[in-house]
């Protein structure tokens, strides 16, 4: 069976993280910034609700 594709810079990446494995942490510490935040659903809830709705046409002004 042949080996799956992998692209250069998947494998430039998996040689670069086994060079430099104190980058795991890095990544994990930027992970967490941007993205893993705690959730509160009643303020999504409350945010959708407060939505206009949109137009069929957004860029007709005169309906």
């Amino acid at each position: 069976m042949p080996k799956p594709y992998e692209s250069e810079y998947t494998l430039f990446m998996r040689e670069w993280l086994k060079r430099h494995p104190e980058e795991r942490e890095v990544q994990r510490t930027g992970r967490a910034l941007w993205w893993d935040k705690p959730q509160d659903a009643e303020a999504r809830r409350a945010f959708e609700a407060a939505q206009a709705p949109v137009r069929p046409y957004y860029y007709d002004n005169f309906h």
